[in-house]
């Protein structure tokens, strides 16, 4: 078990399974094009079969491998689910699971350390972020409401309920022909519009949104702290060791020393 998993955990066994990945998300790619599978359809259909086919020998491996403790890593868990995905049958009503494949791309994630950070930054951040929907939410109502009373009666389209508001706010919120589109138009029939939507914009798309930044920055800079400080203590540990081993030497060193001495003193 010891030799299968030094052998799972190696470098070069991991590159070989990233550029399998990459390989895979081409030929997927390649598949939505009708000129190269009518030229190579049965080729990539194989590769893609035996990329799986290799996946699926390597999660059993780490299965055998690990044991119960598989299941203890998520990432692990992550590479079971997308795997299983691609092996349950795509026909019928489960056709739209052919489109899943392409979720195997997402292995890079649980293979490359730099992208494991970012990920785990995220999910760190996941708290701050509710609290965050939840501030979002509730200017989101208090706007829609103000904006569905005010413009609802000329603009029902835009502004004839809550949700339409929403939306319309959602779009003023992302600057996507917002001025053009919305609040000009707005304008000419409520030339004081502008007091409304600018306070929005600058409320949401100026400061909340900013607030998002800022606790996904603070929370991947957390993880990296973490995972330099384990590096740290990792090292410091090493050292440790190789002071003891030196100290353990050097004590040998002369008790050798000493035992030569001994017989020309008598």
């Amino acid at each position: 078990m010891d030799r299968l998993k030094a052998f799972l955990s190696t470098r070069r066994f991991e590159t070989v399974i990233t550029v399998l990945i990459v390989v895979n998300a081409i030929t997927l790619g390649l598949e939505t094009v009708p000129a190269v599978m009518e030229r190579f359809g049965p080729v990539l259909v194989l590769l893609d079969r035996v990329i799986l086919a290799v996946f699926v020998v390597e999660l059993l491996a780490r299965l055998v491998a690990w044991r119960l403790e598989f299941f203890r890593d998520p990432w692990r868990i992550f590479d079971l689910i997308v795997v299983g995905v691609a092996l349950m049958p795509a026909t019928g009503n489960l056709s739209v699971l052919r489109a899943l494949r392409i979720l195997r791309v997402l292995r890079l994630i649980s293979m490359v350390p730099s992208l494991r950070r970012v990920v785990g930054g995220l999910v760190a951040a996941l708290p701050g972020m509710g609290s965050i929907m939840l501030l979002l939410t509730l200017v989101f109502y208090v706007f829609s409401v103000m904006a569905t009373k005010l413009y609802g009666d000329t603009f029902p389209d835009w502004f004839g309920s809550i949700p339409a508001s929403a939306y319309s706010l959602f779009q003023i919120m992302t600057l996507e022909s917002w001025s053009m589109g919305i609040v000009r138009p707005v304008m000419e029939v409520h030339p004081m519009a502008w007091s409304f939507f600018l306070p929005f914009i600058l409320s949401t798309t100026f400061t909340v949104l900013n607030l998002f930044i800022g606790i996904i920055v603070s929370a991947m800079q957390a993880e990296h702290d973490a995972e330099a400080s384990a590096d740290r203590e990792a090292m410091a540990s090493e050292q440790g060791e190789m002071l003891r081993e030196l100290k353990e030497i050097r004590k040998e060193l002369a008790d050798l020393r000493a035992e030569r001495e001994r017989p020309t003193s008598s």
